[in-house]
């Protein structure tokens, strides 16, 4: 049976996870704390972390230490959602009894699949004052998004949250490969699967990796950094990534969705 390398990418201490098998990620600006890994070193985007969050450590891990030659499974979690054993019966899951659920070993059923992705959740049916106040654009481009869920999409959630256009601003920028296909489906899906975690084969990860940054290196060229301010579009690079990844790996691999969890901390 294939080995299980989960990495858990944080800017906080996540005390919990020690004397587990997931390995630790450090993306903060303050110093990591002992035996935490870091992406400062070699050939690394750190600079860039304030816009790219997590997406910080993913580069630097398939730059400096992702290894083509294992036949292992590698995936990557964030400091409050994690992956979990399937089929639990216990919803009170937090800090203290974490290590109980926590996924450690690849599940039997995994054999038939090239990729695991987080469970999905649905953007549409959105409250009437809230597409007032932050959709109106789209409202007014389309009048049926008011009244039909349907039409509520990806494309209009990314609008209401990370800034109106920036989506097909970005699209502009994609290979031609993706570049249609990826709009229909952020025009016409109304769910995705989030928080830009992925468990694959190295060199699954290989390929998505390289996909994912030629396309946001290109994208520096419309958005750039100093610009960027603020929760919805500070971390745009990110929030592109996160839709990205859960339409490249539906069309690229043969995927399944697997359970995670919310932690809140006091961090």
């Amino acid at each position: 049976m294939k080995n299980l390398e989960i990495y858990c990418v944080t800017n906080k201490s996540v005390n919990f996870l020690d004397d587990t098998n997931y390995k630790i990620a450090w993306v903060g600006q303050e110093k990591a704390p002992k035996n935490y890994l870091t992406c400062d070193s070699g050939d690394n985007i750190f600079f860039k972390e304030k816009n790219y969050s997590e997406l910080t450590f993913h580069y630097w891990y398939w730059k400096n230490i992702l290894d083509l030659n294992k036949e292992n499974w590698i995936g990557f979690c964030q400091k409050r959602r994690f992956w979990l054993k399937k089929n639990l019966e216990e919803t009170n899951i937090n800090p203290l009894n974490i290590k109980n659920y926590l996924l450690d070993k690849v599940p039997n059923e995994w054999s038939s699949y090239e990729s695991i992705l987080c469970n999905p959740i649905n953007v549409n049916n959105v409250k009437k004052i809230k597409l007032i106040k932050r959709g109106l654009k789209s409202i007014l481009k389309n009048p049926n998004i008011f009244f039909d869920i349907n039409k509520q999409t990806l494309l209009l959630h990314f609008d209401m949250h990370h800034g109106y256009g920036n989506m097909e601003k970005a699209i502009d920028h994609l290979n031609k490969n993706d570049k249609y296909e990826f709009f229909e489906y952020v025009n016409k899906s109304t769910f995705y699967n989030p928080h830009i975690m992925f468990i694959s084969s190295p060199q699954i990860a290989n390929r998505w990796f390289n996909d994912l940054f030629s396309w946001l290196f290109k994208c520096e060229q419309t958005f750039g950094f100093d610009n960027l301010i603020g929760y919805d579009t500070q971390r745009l690079y990110a929030f592109l990534a996160e839709r990205y990844l859960s339409f490249w790996f539906k069309k690229y691999t043969k995927y399944l969705n697997w359970p995670w969890t919310f932690i809140e901390t006091k961090n």
